[in-house]
């Protein structure tokens, strides 16, 4: 059998039992995995994730705490795929999230908070947020590359205007699929909401073209910018690990502009 139809069959078959190496870590004892679930994000590992903590680590001025910089002209200069991004290319700040489709703090993160930050400050032209794919597992692999599909035409990328809304309906959606039992049939049951037919589905979990452009994409992050967990925020020549509540995003922000 091919490498490519390896592969292929991995992703398809893989993502029956991502959840079930998800909450295998969850019982890591590591200090890895300690300070992880201390400050609200999910090392990247072995494969999957999860721990139960969704709060950002602060300073006591209420800040955001930076793990590190990054050279902002390098973390926008365009990846193997197509930008996702919200916003005015102009924007004073920009916010580039790395996360994962199975991370339960991204999930929290982009159903509480995403929203509210949006409309404050995207929709006003003070923020451009870019969304970069960095899975953990089989089934967040998958997830990301429906969301990359056109539900009508699968060899065809989505837009912006598609893939954000297939995101937020997965994230809400995220204990009913991420979980389940069978993975195909759940993401398959998810996608039919977004247009998909199974043939749809089918053709697009098996472009090994796009699994290749999510994986190198997750591997840049990775590599340059020190991405290893999830959600990290690169914002303006910053690193930040874990998951913000709004106060906490504003009061960032706000200090930017």
């Amino acid at each position: 059998m091919s490498e490519m139809q390896l592969t292929k069959r991995r992703l398809l078959g893989g993502i029956a039992i991502a959840a079930a190496a998800a909450a295998l870590v969850a019982c890591n004892d590591s200090k890895d995995a300690a300070d992880a679930s201390s400050s609200g994000k999910t090392m990247a590992d072995d494969g999957a994730n999860v721990d139960t903590m969704q709060t950002s680590a602060t300073s006591a001025t209420g800040m955001p705490e930076s793990d590190g910089d990054v050279d902002m002209a390098e973390v926008l200069k365009p990846g193997a795929l197509p930008e996702m991004a919200l916003g005015k290319a102009d924007a004073p700040v920009k916010i580039v999230e790395y996360m994962s489709m199975t991370c339960p703090h991204c999930a929290h993160f982009h159903n509480t908070t995403f929203d509210t930050i949006k409309q404050k400050y995207v929709d006003t032209g003070k923020v451009q947020f870019i969304i970069r794919e960095f899975p953990f597992d089989p089934r967040a692999a998958a997830a990301f590359m429906l969301a990359r599909c056109s539900a009508a035409t699968p060899g065809q990328m989505s837009t912006p205007e598609q893939y954000f809304p297939m995101v937020s309906m997965l994230f809400k959606q995220q204990q009913v699929w991420a979980a389940a039992d069978d993975g195909r049939a759940a993401l398959l049951q998810m996608s039919k909401l977004a247009g998909f037919t199974e043939d749809s589905f089918t053709k697009c979990l098996t472009n090994q073209k796009l699994l290749d452009e999510v994986n190198a994409t997750r591997e840049r992050g990775s590599k340059d910018f020190g991405v290893d967990a999830t959600p990290t925020f690169l914002i303006n020549g910053k690193r930040y690990s874990g998951d913000m509540p709004v106060d906490t995003m504003s009061k960032l922000i706000d200090s930017l502009i």
